[in-house]
C-alpha cells in the first residue's frame, strides 16, 4: 500500500478537513471531559468524597465480573446479529435487485422495519413476548416466559435487532449489487457456472467494498446496543450490555467516575474494532488502495 501523498489524496484531505474539524470541535471536549471524570472518585451521592484516583476506576472495572459478563453478552449479540443480518440482508438485496415487477413496492416494504423508531419496535417485541397477552408468547407452552431467562432473552434481543436492522444491511448491499455487470453474469452462466459459483466467485468479490462498509457500520452499531436490551430485559438475568452497565452505574448508581470509565472503555473498544476492520479489509474499502498506482 502506497503512503505517498498523491494529488487525489491531498484533494480528499482538503475536502474532508472542514467536516473533521467541526466534528472534533463538537466531540473533543465531551470525550476529554469523560476521560478526566474517569480518573476521579466521583459519586453524586457523596459529593464531598470526590478525589483524583488515577486508573483506579479502570482497575475496579477490569477486575469485576460484571464487566466481563456484559462484554461477553455484547460480543455475543454483535457477532450473532451481524452474521444473521448479513445473510438475510444479502438475500433480500439479491431479491430486490432481481425483482422486475413491483420493484419499488418490494423495496419500500423491506425498508419499513428500519424506519420504525427502535424503542417503539422494542416495545412491540416486549408485548409480543409477554405471557398471557403476547401473541408470540401464547404460542409457547404454558408457563413459558422467555424474557425472564438469560438465553431466551438474548435470543429475543437478537431477533429484535435482526428484524430492525436487516433492511439497512440490505440497502447497503443493494448499492453494491448495482456495480455488478450483467454481461459478466450472463457469460458465467453460459460457461456453466451455477448460481452459487456466480455468487461466490463473481458477485461477492465485486461488492466486497459494500460488504466491508455494511459489516463495519453494523458491527460498531451493534456493539453499542442499548435500547433493545433496556426495553426488553432492562439488563436483568445477565443480559446487560456494556452500555447498560455504564447507564446503571452513571444514572442509577450516580457513580460518575465508574460510569465515565465504562464509557471510555466502550469508546476504546469501538475504536479497536474500527482499526481491525481497516487493517484487515482496508484495501477493499471505498477509497482503499489495492496497490501502488
Amino acid at each position: 500500500m502506497s503512503l505517498q501523498l498523491t494529488p487525489e489524496r491531498r484533494l480528499a484531505y482538503l475536502l474532508v478537513a472542514p467536516a473533521v474539524t467541526l466534528m472534533l470541535a463538537v466531540t473533543a471536549y465531551p470525550i476529554c471531559y469523560a476521560v478526566w471524570l474517569s480518573l476521579q472518585r466521583n459519586n453524586l451521592a457523596t459529593p464531598d468524597d470526590t478525589a483524583f484516583i488515577g486508573l483506579g476506576n479502570y482497575q475496579t472495572i477490569l477486575t469485576d465480573r460484571y464487566w466481563w459478563t456484559a462484554l461477553g453478552v455484547t460480543l455475543g449479540i454483535t457477532v450473532v446479529s451481524v452474521a444473521l443480518e448479513f445473510v438475510l440482508g444479502l438475500s433480500l438485496a439479491l431479491v430486490m435487485h432481481r425483482t422486475m415487477l413491483g420493484k419499488g413496492l418490494v423495496r419500500t416494504a423491506v425498508l419499513i422495519p428500519y424506519g420504525i423508531v427502535t424503542v417503539v419496535a422494542s416495545y412491540s417485541w416486549y408485548y409480543a413476548w409477554t405471557p398471557g397477552t403476547g401473541y408470540l408468547a401464547n404460542l409457547l407452552p404454558d408457563g413459558s416466559a422467555p424474557l425472564t431467562q438469560q438465553i431466551p432473552s438474548l435470543g429475543v434481543v437478537v431477533l429484535a435487532e435482526v428484524w430492525k436492522t436487516t433492511p439497512f444491511m440490505a440497502l447497503l448491499l443493494l448499492a453494491g449489487l448495482a456495480l455488478v455487470p450483467e454481461d459478466l453474469l450472463k457469460a458465467a452462466q453460459v460457461d456453466g457456472a451455477d448460481p452459487w459459483q456466480r455468487l461466490t466467485r463473481i458477485i461477492l468479490p465485486i461488492i466486497k467494498p459494500a460488504v466491508v462498509v455494511a459489516l463495519l457500520f453494523r458491527t460498531l452499531d451493534a456493539f453499542r446496543i442499548f435500547d433493545n436490551i433496556y426495553v426488553l430485559t432492562a439488563g436483568d438475568n445477565n443480559t446487560g450490555s456494556v452500555s447498560i452497565l455504564g447507564y446503571d452505574n452513571l444514572f442509577k448508581g450516580f457513580n460518575v467516575g465508574l460510569g465515565s470509565a465504562i464509557s471510555v472503555l466502550i469508546f476504546l473498544c469501538v475504536g479497536l474494532i474500527a482499526i481491525v476492520f481497516i487493517k484487515l479489509f482496508g484495501a477493499a474499502a471505498p477509497g482503499g488502495d489495492a496497490g501502488d498506482r
